[in-house]
């Protein structure tokens, strides 16, 4: 009879895991999970066993990349879904979308990318993709643009002959060191239970480099042919999400699509548009905190300036936090008055320090015109796989690229709430679980 039980009981277990989807949508299908890249759910390869801190360094030596990248972008004058964060295989360390693409639905893990517009993917044939490709000739929805329609003239680096009917094909760099080249197409895209009929996006057909996600990227930047503009009513373009710890074993963050389900009392601030690169979410960051002591600094270090690019932007493709070099430099003193030493640099990060002195650590405050959010512990700190040291987890920008813009990271943003009210001009923060 205890056989039976416990035979029963098994498979109970399994039916309820089974009917739960770990790796799906959460049980009442309102949010889309979110994994990290090295998660149960991921398509993707865990690295070789390193140090936890080694971990994060490598994903962080990508960020001179990422930041030279958007400062490019500033320069130019032209429901939820599953999330993984994408290091190993994507070289640049941002999180990942479980979405489907054409009808049926092909799964593919794109890129989830704040600053960035239009969406493209990988598509059979093309030349130094990886071996997920999404097929158009076996999708029935599936559609050809051509240089006639408008949503060509919406893409950067495009490629039409000047007469004569020809398909929308468009050039472009990603991740400061990779280009490609796409032509424009449109298919339905299915994120959870919601379509999204003839969402257009880039049909990749050759890769040059490493930092082109090999999946693909979904743009929810502001622009015209970003989901949020292409979705219409169906988001009102609003999202929000919650980024889990890239240690984070299944899913267990998420992003919610749409004004439904959305924090009410939310604290917000405004977004600044910059309209040299309207992507670009600027928030107004009005100072740092170390502890107790707000951090003095002259106010060109953190005003917003359209003309330059200057001023603090949310990304959710930089790894760690980067702040301006005086501004950096400003906060990196003030913490050393107030921690005991000696300090050491690991990688990118300058201000190491042995790992008891943690304890007595100041945290580090954001305040932002209408809202403070300051940094629990874990996203203050990182440490060696063997206790013994401890980093504060900021950077200063790189020297070669746009010295004036600060980039709030996703490691600063993990277990937050991140509401992006576009409609309404203003981004919201809040403490959130996400593990």
């Amino acid at each position: 009879m205890d056989f039976i039980a416990t035979l029963s009981f098994l498979v109970l277990l399994i039916s309820s895991a089974k009917a739960l989807d770990l790796c799906g949508s959460q049980p009442d299908n309102s949010d889309l999970s979110v994994i990290p890249i090295y998660g149960k759910c991921s398509p993707f390869n865990p690295p070789k066993p390193e140090s936890w801190v080694s971990t994060i360094i490598n994903m962080a030596s990508k960020d001179p990349a990422r930041v030279q990248y958007l400062s490019s972008l500033v320069a130019q004058k032209s429901t939820a879904v599953p999330i993984a964060s994408g290091q190993q295989v994507l070289t640049i360390g941002n999180y990942v979308v479980k979405v489907k693409l054409g009808t049926p639905g092909q799964t593919m893990f794109m890129v989830l990318d704040t600053s960035n517009d239009v969406a493209w993917a990988p598509c059979s044939g093309c030349t130094g993709c990886s071996t997920t490709t999404f097929s158009p000739n076996a999708s029935s929805s599936y559609g050809s643009l051509d240089c006639s329609l408008p949503q060509c003239t919406q893409v950067h680096g495009l490629s039409c002959p000047a007469t004569g009917p020809a398909s929308c094909s468009f050039n472009q760099s990603y991740g400061g060191d990779s280009s490609f080249s796409a032509s424009l197409v449109q298919d339905s895209l299915t994120l959870a239970n919601d379509v999204v009929p003839n969402f257009a996006f880039g049909c990749i057909n050759t890769i040059s480099g490493k930092s082109v996600p090999p999946q693909g990227l979904l743009g929810l930047g502001r622009g015209p042919l970003s989901l949020l503009s292409q979705s219409g009513a169906l988001y009102s373009s609003v999202f929000s999400y919650c980024l889990p710890s890239f240690k984070s074993y299944y899913f267990s963050g998420s992003l919610k699509l749409g004004p439904v389900g959305q924090p009410e009392n939310i604290q917000t601030t405004p977004l600044l548009k910059n309209p040299h690169r309207p992507s670009l979410y600027y928030v107004n960051l009005t100072g740092v905190s170390v502890g107790e002591l707000r951090v003095p600094i002259a106010p060109e270090y953190l005003a917003f300036n359209p003309n330059t690019g200057a001023g603090t932007i949310i990304d959710s493709g930089t790894v760690v936090t980067r702040f301006v070099q005086p501004l950096y430099a400003a906060i990196r003193n003030e913490f050393v008055k107030q921690v005991k030493g000696p300090f050491t640099t690991i990688g990118v990060f300058e201000t190491c320090f042995e790992a008891s002195a943690e304890v007595e650590a100041p945290l580090i405050t954001l305040h932002f015109e209408g809202l403070s959010m300051k940094l629990p512990m874990e996203n203050n700190f990182l440490h060696t796989s063997a206790g013994s040291r401890a980093c504060l987890a900021i950077a200063p920008v790189p020297n070669n690229v746009n010295a004036a813009m600060n980039v709030i990271a996703n490691l600063q943003q993990q277990n937050h709430r991140i509401l992006f009210d576009v409609a309404n001009s203003r981004l919201g923060i809040a403490r959130e679980a996400c593990n």
